[in-house]
């Protein structure tokens, strides 16, 4: 069974910094593309940042791009999130699963974490 358990959020003043965690349970993490979602409230959830099974490409949203950095290790079964210069509109609650073309082929991904929380403020 797939668990995802996202870590790091908290509140920050903008231009500020945060490290998101995910560690993955339930499948072959290394064998997994991922990538990083956010939901605002009243916004759909949308991808922000994503990573290739062995960690040599990634792509991000362009709201994003030059800011967050997405890295993971096979070893730990984790994903990482790192985000800088944070900016007000990036308040969201932040998840880790499957990328897209896999969330949609394979049901096990259909679920999600309990996210975290990041609220950019002064």
């Amino acid at each position: 069974q797939v668990q995802l358990v996202e870590s790091g959020g908290g509140l920050v003043q903008p231009g500020g910094s945060l490290r998101l965690s995910c560690a993955a349970f339930g499948f072959t993490f290394s064998s997994v593309g991922m990538s990083w979602y956010r939901q605002a409230p009243g916004k759909e959830r949308e991808m922000v940042a994503g990573i290739n099974s062995a960690g040599g490409r990634t792509n991000y949203a362009d709201s994003v791009k030059g800011r967050f950095t997405i890295s993971r290790d096979n070893a730990k079964n984790t994903v990482y999130l790192q985000m800088n210069s944070l900016k007000p509109e990036d308040t969201a609650v932040y998840y880790c699963n499957a990328d897209p073309r896999i969330r949609t082929a394979v049901s096990a991904f259909d679920s999600w974490g309990q996210g975290t929380q990041v609220t950019v403020s002064s």
